[in-house]
């Protein structure tokens, strides 16, 4: 996969999660524009939904654009919580 050439070509998107001393479990979704490096999206609670990740995606474009292509780091087992 080549470098992206400019601003919006390429997006990576991946979840995280971990879990706090109190023993509750919290996710991430992280988005990263692959050109500029920038986080244009960082969204963390402790429950992240399939809806409520869309609607950040589509806050996103409206905000930036589309981009060209949105990749994943990991292969994702999207389990609604």
């Amino acid at each position: 996969m080549a470098f992206p050439q400019g601003r919006n070509q390429r997006w990576s998107l991946d979840f995280v999660s971990d879990t706090l001393v109190d023993g509750r479990r919290f996710r991430g979704l992280v988005v990263v524009d692959d050109f500029t490096r920038e986080c244009p999206t960082l969204l963390v609670d402790t429950s992240l939904s399939g809806v409520r990740v869309a609607r950040e995606l589509d806050r996103l474009v409206a905000l930036r654009g589309r981009p060209a292509m949105i990749v994943g780091l990991l292969p994702v087992r999207w389990t609604p919580s």
